[in-house]
């Protein structure tokens, strides 16, 4: 296994265990007494991590491989809650995750190392106008906006840090700082957080949860393969789509899960 399926794999698994452990932590204090809880506060640096790890793996593999691993974080989450949390675990949810790893074992299999992305100028002005206007539209629909098109906000803002992120790779870390583009990044992060809780607001977890698992890995897998080079190894082309079809179902799945609804309020 590669360097960058590796990190792929690391961030999922972590993403999912940052996730129980803000859902225990907050149970011991709501609202900003949350954040002085030990366990809220180890869960969203472990996130913070998580997201360096998916920076590697963004450098290294095709966009859609990366975001399908990283959506398989719902399958931790499910099943980690009905250990830690006593959620009901359902006959679906463990075909789903079962569709999750059969999914992601082809993807593993078709995925190969990809070259360093050089977009040109014109992509990156592109990405950056399309950025400023998902950032306008987030805060019209922030007050009174309905919950799909929030969630839906939230994943075009998780498809912009990983298409920034994919494309802020040439010239190694200093560069991607310096680079416009690391813009992208930073306001499709704050986007897709933003957005996200304001979503579990206003309409039921579920629903942002599916939006945000296929949203972001078929925005970012398309862009990718269209603009910056992204691919898998030939003659997988087929198979690696089906991996990520299979795969998805079983995050959509999961995404309506009791696991999921007890630790996404």
């Amino acid at each position: 296994m590669s360097w960058g399926l590796l990190a792929a794999c690391g961030a999922s698994v972590g993403y999912g265990v940052a996730t129980i452990l803000q859902a225990v932590g907050s149970r011991r204090g709501g609202g900003l007494a949350a954040f002085r809880q030990p366990l809220v506060l180890g869960g969203l640096a472990l996130d913070g991590a998580c997201f360096l790890l998916s920076l590697v793996a963004f450098r290294r593999l095709p966009l859609v491989v990366v975001e399908t691993v990283l959506a398989a974080s719902l399958a931790v989450v499910v099943l980690a809650a009905h250990l830690v949390l006593r959620t009901a675990l359902r006959r679906a949810d463990l075909a789903a995750v079962g569709a999750v790893l059969a999914g992601l074992v082809v993807l593993v299999l078709a995925s190969g190392e990809q070259p360093a992305a050089r977009p040109g100028a014109r992509f990156t002005a592109a990405a950056l106008v399309l950025t400023a206007v998902l950032v306008l539209a987030t805060v019209a629909l922030y007050r009174r906006g309905p919950a799909w098109t929030l969630g839906l906000a939230s994943a075009l803002g998780y498809s912009a840090v990983a298409i920034g992120a994919r494309a802020a790779t040439a010239g190694g870390w200093v560069a991607m700082v310096r680079q416009p583009i690391a813009l992208v990044v930073l306001a499709g992060g704050l986007v897709a957080v933003v957005a996200y809780v304001r979503a579990l607001e206003r309409g039921p977890v579920g629903l942002a949860a599916a939006l945000v698992s296929v949203v972001e890995v078929v925005v970012p897998g398309v862009v990718g393969l269209a603009f910056l080079g992204d691919g898998v190894r030939a003659g997988w082309g087929v198979a690696a789509l089906g991996g990520v079809v299979v795969a998805l179902a079983g995050c959509v799945v999961l995404a309506r899960s009791p696991g999921t609804a007890a630790t996404g309020g």
